[in-house]
């Protein structure tokens, strides 16, 4: 008799099985009597004998061994066949998630399992996603390409895609699994993604709060409502370990503010209907404010005097309990021990509450600890550092007493070399006794190699191109090597450098940098850019370095520059010695014709560098002083003293804002004379202010500066006018004036800005606004002789033409008509021929003008604006806006600069 069970039919057998296996139990209840007499007369049934497995045959498998099959039943030839042993081995096989459908049949002890074999992956393919790409959620799932698809894997798939949104912020996500059949018994499985909108927080409530109100206490959270003003914060998304967090932030605070017993009750997040916001409730219990009572240090330490100790304390009985200073203290008072050589020092407060009068007691007791000594000083993980650039760092060696603040130092300073990760710690073990300890440097190093190909465009230089090759870790020497090449329309300059930190293996540092530098100065007249002197400097710079204390340094540098200052001959002419080209005052203005020429400067300088900050590229906290002093006339055509300083210092005020203040300036003393009615200063020796130092003002747009004003008519006037009266006067337009800067002996500048944070999203963009305040002058030079051009009411002066050798050139009549006009006219240097009468000059026209000297004052000039920093993808990215609140007469205002590059 053969029996078949199909997955299909399987339960039903199954539920059938145990429903009618109840009946006999059912009929016994109804008539046990009777059943009890027939059992002495009626006939015993005898089951069937159960059929012996004579084979076992598997059909249908294509990749699945048979024998791989039956290990996964207990069905063997020679057994017994039962209805319970073939339901049993269903369930088995369906078990292994080989298979999509089974069944077997028995004919005559003849087993035949057939089975049909769940298909292979071919492909994972997700649709939808574009918050989260491709490489972040495969990695993440069970199925993959070639393995064998089961339904449990789709659906554990399908929860950890969701649970991956939900960490993104997406509750409103789903994942709808698809498959489609392919040829061969495969499969490709596509998940549907439908992203939704990000939940945001809707709304905080707190619910028991007196003391402070509802927005004090977001404030202290680093969730956040979703507002219009929040776009780029990711801190308005629901984060269930950032909703614990909070809970820590605001016990944190109501302990700072002296509730000891603050505790929250209870935090709940509810998701909206439409899943697209949360409402966070918050249930707190403020309990009473405490104030401190008696306050005291026991110290167990021979070198700490307890009474000391107690009076340097910052907290006084009777001042509003705060947590924070007890923390402060129990740092504090680490520290000190640490600094004496106690690394093992134990601080433990001790807290006496009293509800009565409500005040918090708090004991300091310094434990007893050994001094600690440094046994050793290990260096791991450097493979190309040597180990003594490394060491050279430590401010502490192997014997010296255990300092942590020299360790604290030396962790700065290891990474502030940027050879290695950047979460470096110099950790702490014991040593072999108890007053012994063991210092590891364990590095993580990096490359240190950069080369670097740019271009851009700026709105001070136009286009840019750039390249650099820099090696920071020559070596593994700490060396660096680095060359430059920079290219620009107004600009060009190549550097080969060499820095060696520590000379002959001293405290000593040297480099060297060899330059040539070609500038293109230049002045406005109305929109276009004018050059107006060329600057060619070839030299080379030498310095050593001493540090003094270990924030304390002195730089001594020799400077030696061949410049090179020469005028375009569009601005010579013979007008003033006819037969002698020279420099036109009419054309280029006095104070550049007397800047040109050839001069050699030996400049020799120190410095004093006094440098706190916690890191040199993007400071959060310290302060750095550099005062120099320059010399120049140690040999060479130049002569002058210079003195400069500047110093900024920083701070983190909390919450991601950091606030910095600088102030710089100078000042330049000529140490020669140059001639009657010169300026004994050059004007390239001299100081500029403007873009960028002063933002809201062009570049060289504050200080003294000649503006030519050409002269025009204004009444406007026209040639067939009648009974108009001329009024000539220089043109109001300031887009048609000239606008030469000068420069100053004396300058000075001050700077405050706030860097605003934003959220996290914001951050990974690199995105660092901030607000600003500038102020500065540059004043102190000579005032230049002023040139005037054309008597009125003559509008325009003629100037004599030159070509490019500086040669006067010539109008030569060749030919002439019989009527004597001329038919043919070349232009020539040296006039020969039969019209030699009829030669002249060739003159330029340039419209009458006066010049005025204005901005020669200390006047601060005061800008305010916004301004933000981008990494962008095309490279680093500054955008300032700025409003100048106070000016001088003459200076050029400039609202909007930016300046961007990128790499390739």
């Amino acid at each position: 008799m053969g029996n078949n069970y199909s997955a299909s039919r399987l339960a039903v057998a199954l539920m059938g099985g145990t429903v009618l296996g109840g009946l006999p139990v059912a009929a016994q209840a109804q008539a046990a009597a009777p059943a009890a007499a027939a059992a002495t007369t009626a006939p015993v049934a005898i089951a069937p004998a159960a059929e012996t497995i004579r084979s076992i045959t598997v059909v249908g498998n294509q990749r699945i061994e048979r024998d791989t099959i039956l290990s996964y039943i207990q069905l063997r030839e020679g057994q017994p066949y039962t209805q319970a042993a073939a339901d049993e081995a269903l369930k088995a096989l369906y078990a292994t998630e080989l298979l999509a459908d089974v069944s077997i049949h028995n004919e005559a002890g003849n087993v035949v399992i057939e089975v049909k074999e769940n298909p292979i992956i071919n492909r994972i393919i997700l649709e939808g996603n574009k918050r989260i790409k491709d490489d972040k959620i495969l990695p993440e799932i069970k199925m993959a390409p070639r393995q064998i698809f089961t339904r449990s894997k789709v659906r554990a798939d399908v929860a950890r895609i969701i649970e991956l949104y939900k960490r993104k912020g997406r509750f409103a996500a789903t994942v709808e699994p698809k498959m489609v059949e392919l040829e061969q018994n495969r499969v490709d499985i596509v998940y549907e993604i439908s992203e939704g909108p990000k939940s945001k927080v809707q709304k905080i409530n707190i619910i028991g709060n007196e003391k402070f109100s509802d927005g004090d206490l977001r404030e202290q959270m680093v969730t956040k409502q979703a507002r219009f003003f929040r776009l780029f914060s990711s801190n308005t998304g629901y984060d269930p370990d950032r909703l614990a967090f909070d809970q820590q932030k605001l016990r944190q605070f109501y302990l700072t503010e002296g509730y000891a017993d603050f505790r929250v009750v209870s935090a709940v997040a509810e998701l909206t209907p439409d899943k697209k916001d949360f409402i966070i409730t918050y249930v707190v219990e403020e309990g009473d404010r405490y104030k401190f009572g008696p306050v005291q240090v026991e110290s167990q330490l021979r070198d700490f005097n307890s009474s000391d100790l107690t009076a340097r304390l910052p907290m006084k009985e009777g001042d509003w309990y705060n947590a924070k200073k007890v923390e402060d203290t129990v740092e504090s008072l680490s520290e000190g021990a640490g600094s004496m050589g106690y690394a093992f020092a134990d601080v433990r407060p001790n807290f006496r509450r009293n509800k009565d009068n409500l005040t918090m007691s708090v004991d300091y007791t310094l434990a007893e600890a050994p001094r600690v000594y440094v046994e050793k000083v290990d260096i791991n993980g450097n493979t190309l550092t040597q180990d003594k650039v490394i060491r050279r760092e430590f401010r502490t060696a192997e014997g010296d007493a255990f300092n942590s603040l020299k360790i604290k130092r030396t962790t700065n300073r290891i990474k502030s070399l940027g050879y290695f990760q950047e979460n470096f710690e110099v950790q702490q073990k014991e040593g072999s006794a108890p007053d012994r300890i063991i210092l590891e440097a364990n590095v993580e190093e990096k490359p240190t190699g950069e080369l670097q190909l740019s271009a851009g465009f700026s709105s001070l230089e136009s286009f840019i191109l750039s390249g650099s090759i820099r090696q920071r870790n020559f070596r593994g020497r700490g060396q660096t090597v680095g060359l430059s090449l920079n290219f620009s329309r107004y600009t060009k300059s190549a550097q080969v450098s060499f820095v060696e930190p520590y000379l002959f293996d001293k405290n000593i540092s040297a480099g060297i940098d060899i330059y040539r530098r070609d500038l293109n100065s230049f002045n406005y007249f109305g929109s276009k850019r004018n050059t107006t002197y060329e600057r060619s400097t070839t030299g080379f710079q030498a310095r050593l370095g001493v540090p003094l204390t270990e924030y304390l340094s002195a730089i001594a540098r020799y400077t030696l520059n061949y410049d090179d200052v020469s005028l375009s001959k569009d601005y010579y002419s013979e007008r003033v010695t006819p037969g002698v080209t020279e420099c036109d005052a009419f054309l280029a203005g006095r104070y550049l014709c007397d800047s040109l020429g050839k001069d050699l400067s030996s400049i020799i300088g120190v410095s004093l560098v006094y440098d706190t900050r916690d890191s040199r590229y993007r400071p959060t906290r310290g302060h750095n002083v550099t005062v120099g002093f320059d010399f120049a006339g140690l040999g060479g055509d130049v002569k002058y003293a210079r003195v400069t300083g500047e110093a900024s210092k920083y701070w983190n005020v909390g919450g991601g804002f950091i606030f910095s203040v600088a102030a710089e300036g100078g000042f330049i003393k000529a140490l020669q004379n140059r001639g009657a009615g010169l300026d004994d200063l050059r004007i390239t020796d001299r100081f500029f202010l403007g873009e960028p130092q002063i933002r809201g003002f062009d570049i060289r747009g504050v200080g003294p500066r000649v503006l030519r004003k050409p002269l025009i008519d204004l009444a406007g006037c026209t040639a067939d006018s009648t009974g108009c009266v001329q009024n000539i006067g220089p043109d109001p337009s300031r887009k048609q004036w000239t606008d030469d800067a000068l420069g100053g002996k004396a300058y000075y500048v001050g700077r405050a800005e706030l860097e605003i944070p934003l959220g996290s999203g914001a951050r990974e963009m690199g995105l660092r606004p901030s607000i600003f305040l500038d102020a500065g002058a540059v004043w102190g030079v000579k005032k230049p002789q002023l040139t005037k051009a054309g008597d009125m009411p003559y509008p325009y002066l003629d100037i004599m033409d030159l070509n490019d050798a500086g040669q006067q050139l010539y109008n030569q009549i060749d030919e002439k008509d019989s009527a004597g006009n001329a038919t043919k006219v070349s232009v020539t240097t040296n006039p020969t021929g039969p019209f030699g009468a009829n030669e002249a000059r060739i003159r330029q026209r340039i419209p009458a003008f006066i010049e005025e000297f204005v901005g020669n004052t200390p006047k601060p000039r005061v800008s305010i604006g916004v301004g933000v920093n981008w990494n962008s993808p095309f490279g680093p990215l500054r955008i300032d806006f700025a409003k100048v609140l106070l000016k001088a007469k003459g200076d050029d205002t400039k609202a909007f600069s930016f300046n961007v590059g990128t790499q390739f």
